[in-house]
């Protein structure tokens, strides 16, 4: 899909989608007699239809998400980034390779997504190894950036000490004069990942807290579900 993915085209809704909170109907999202029908589910092609109508729902950023990675030492850390990119092969987000979570990811290769949409009353959990994502991959949505967000890549040094705003604004003055009118090309040090999944979890809210939790686990080219007690 690559920028802005097909679910933020935000498709219209038939009479029948779970959405914005109509008392308990909202939070059925239709019959579930348990794991057998769904076996041959896509949890992937799930959480595309599920961000469709978080496009719709959220106030905005629907594809925020909190990501986790750890140090080779196990000690995590967490932070809010956005999803820009999801197919079969997994999650795409980017950022400095010389930021914490670059610096996490280059040791330790593992990952896990939260997402949360207070709006649909659901939430998405992966898990799973991380990949670099190819440079024309990296280069095609660098190149759709907004330009002061270009710009922005090249003067900050992600994650490391600022000694004062006025010091950034330096630096982004400093490669804007840089650049002038021409072209950005995208920083040695900018790319992004793809997280491989796994292991997912598509949890929604149920009454009496009574939640409905499927995961889905990677077996061969297909998934292996079931369901947890909430």
């Amino acid at each position: 899909m690559g920028g802005t993915g097909g679910w933020l085209r935000r498709p219209e809704r038939d009479g029948t989608c779970p959405c914005h909170g109509q008392g308990a109907s909202h939070l059925s999202g239709g019959p579930r007699t348990g794991v057998a029908q769904l076996d041959a589910h896509d949890p992937i092609a799930e959480f595309e239809a599920w961000m469709a109508e978080a496009a719709q729902s959220e106030p905005n950023d629907p594809n925020a998400v909190c990501l986790a990675t750890a140090t080779p030492e196990g000690r995590p850390s967490a932070r809010m980034v956005l999803l820009k990119d999801v197919d079969p092969r997994g999650f795409v987000f980017y950022t400095n390779l010389e930021s914490r979570k670059g610096q996490e990811l280059a040791g330790n290769p593992f990952a896990a997504l939260c997402f949360h949409w207070k709006t649909l009353a659901r939430s998405v959990r992966v898990e799973g190894r991380v990949e670099a994502v190819s440079a024309a991959e990296a280069d095609a949505y660098y190149a759709s950036r907004a330009r002061g967000s270009r710009i922005g890549a090249w003067a900050s040094r992600q994650s490391r000490p600022l000694e004062s705003r006025f010091a950034l604004e330096k630096a982004v003055a400093e490669q804007t004069l840089r650049f002038g009118l021409g072209e950005i090309p995208r920083p040695p040090h900018w790319s992004g990942f793809r997280l491989l999944p796994d292991r997912m979890e598509l949890w929604r809210d149920m009454p009496f807290r009574l939640h409905e939790r499927r995961v889905f686990h990677r077996d061969g080219a297909g998934w292996r579900i079931e369901m947890l007690y909430p």
